[in-house]
Formats: C-alpha cells, sequence, structure tokens
C-alpha cells in the first residue's frame, strides 16, 4: 500500500463537505420532510370519518345538506390531492436518489462514503483509536443502511403510483406494506440523526451544522 493509499487517521480527518454534498444534505431533508407531512396530514386533520363528519356539518352550518356518500366523495378527493403532493415529493427523493449515487461513484475520493467507510474499517482492523473509529465507522454504515431504505422507498414508492396501470402490481399488497414501513425507518433515523447531530455538536464536533452550510474546513 502507498502513502497514500494509507487511511487517514482519525485525527487528521477532514471535516469539510462538497457543495454538491450539501445541496443533496438539505434538499433531501426538505423532501422527506414534506413526504411526512403529507402521510401526517392524511393519518390525522383528513382521516376518513372525521373528515366526512367535518365536512357534512359545515355545509349543514350554511344550509346545505349532502348525504354520507356525497361527504364521502369530497373526502377522498382531498385525500388523493394530498397524496398527489406525497408522489411528488417522491419524484423529488428520487431524482435526488439518483444524483447522490452519480455523486458516490462520480465524486472526489475522499468524499464517498464507500471509501470512508473501507477507511475507518481498516484503522479499527490496526487498533487504532477502536472506541472513536468504531463509532464513526458505526455512524458511517447507517447511513449506507439509510441509502438503502431510501432506495427501497423509492421502488416501492413507484410500484404504488403505477400499480393501476400494471394489474400484477396491484395485486401485491405488500408493496404498501413494505412502503409504510420504510416510511417509519425513515422517521427513526432523522431522531437518530438530530440526536446524534446534537450530542456531537455538544461534545467532539462543534461547528457540525455550520460546516454542512458553509462546507467546513480541514481541522
Amino acid at each position: 500500500m502507498t502513502k497514500s493509499e494509507q487511511p487517514t487517521s482519525i485525527t487528521e480527518q477532514s471535516r469539510t463537505y462538497s457543495s454538491s454534498l450539501r445541496f443533496w444534505h438539505w434538499a433531501n431533508a426538505i423532501v422527506i420532510t414534506g413526504s411526512l407531512l403529507t402521510v401526517l396530514i392524511n393519518s390525522t386533520l383528513l382521516k376518513g370519518w372525521t373528515l366526512q363528519s367535518f365536512i357534512r356539518d359545515e355545509l349543514k352550518k350554511s344550509g346545505v345538506t349532502v348525504t354520507d356518500d356525497q361527504a364521502r366523495s369530497v373526502s377522498h378527493a382531498l385525500r388523493d390531492r394530498v397524496w398527489d403532493f406525497h408522489a411528488y415529493f417522491g419524484y423529488g427523493l428520487i431524482a435526488l436518489l439518483v444524483f447522490r449515487l452519480v455523486a458516490e461513484f462520480a465524486g472526489l475520493t475522499d468524499q464517498k462514503l464507500s471509501r470512508k467507510i473501507a477507511a475507518f474499517y481498516r484503522q479499527y482492523k490496526a487498533g487504532q483509536n477502536k472506541l472513536i473509529v468504531r463509532g464513526e465507522l458505526f455512524v458511517k454504515s447507517l447511513y449506507a443502511t439509510f441509502y438503502l431504505i431510501l432506495i427501497v422507498l423509492a421502488i416501492t414508492g413507484l410500484c404504488l403510483v403505477f400499480e393501476d396501470d400494471v394489474p400484477v402490481l396491484h395485486k401485491m399488497h405488500f408493496i404498501r406494506e413494505i412502503h409504510g414501513f420504510c416510511l417509519y425507518l425513515v422517521l427513526a433515523f432523522l431522531f437518530l440523526h438530530i440526536a446524534g447531530v446534537y450530542l456531537a455538536e455538544r461534545k467532539n464536533k462543534p461547528g457540525i451544522v455550520s460546516d454542512m452550510i458553509n462546507g467546513g474546513s480541514k481541522k
């Protein structure tokens, strides 16, 4: 192994973020937040019978009487409109996912997640700062798992969008269950990510949030 191929020591790691990575990070945060909000809205404010009763009662106050079927039709239309926005966010997520994969394979060597995982693994096997390196290896592996979850989420989401046009997809009810489960996993990751960033800011990595905004500098 040549000197240039030697893994960088944990104490020499450069906490810099390329503009493409920063764009992906914040755009992805917006898209995922928007997607989760549409799910929250449809599962609370626009939830089935509650919304139907609200529509019927409000129209009744205005002197308009509607049947349960008519109220249900309006309720479904509103929910479908929100799901349309959910699909739009999904398309955005797919575009960002493709962008991230291209950046991973075509970006700078030290910006690649796969290279960072490999470097930390070599440091761990070599016994370099095992406790710290193990933590970094866990975090980077968690990110890799998150990307895999996003891939599954994107694929299942596309299947749901086109299930009415592809009869075989319409019969695969497990796709919706997998998609919903992946959303819960994404939500869990967000909580872990925010908690991890908060702890890092207070302990060994102050300024990590500002670094993700302005690009950071070599430490």
